[in-house]
């Protein structure tokens, strides 16, 4: 596929997918003899990874250290400890969510008896 069939796939710019190959965040992504792009099944998988990741909010630096050690196919107990660190991030600002939404219901309650015994 090429950069831009794969940035419509994944609803990515271009210049995101050259930026996360340039840091680390995804592995080279293999070329055709003329210098282009060509995202195989394994380059995209690993853009819909960090895509996921990212949009869950896991940081860059965690996920450019997984990755280099995935490529290095080492690092089995720290990659494992990543994904840990970066779930229990996770699971944190889950809680924080489920209880601002939680105050958001009790307050628009309010505004419901409020309008229900104005009118």
């Amino acid at each position: 596929m090429t950069i831009g069939e794969v940035s419509e796939k994944y609803d990515l710019t271009t210049d995101t997918l050259r930026y996360y190959e340039r840091i680390g965040l995804i592995p080279p992504v293999p070329r055709k003899k003329n210098g282009i792009r060509d995202f195989d099944e394994t380059a995209c998988s690993w853009v819909s990874f960090v895509k996921c990741m990212r949009s869950a909010g896991v940081q860059i630096e965690a996920l450019i250290e997984y990755v280099t050690l995935m490529q290095k196919d080492t690092g089995l107990e720290r990659r494992k400890d990543i994904l840990i660190e970066q779930r229990a991030r996770l699971q944190k600002q889950a809680e924080h969510l489920k209880t601002t939404i939680e105050r958001l219901d009790y307050k628009i309650e309010h505004y419901e008896e409020l309008i229900l015994k104005k009118n």
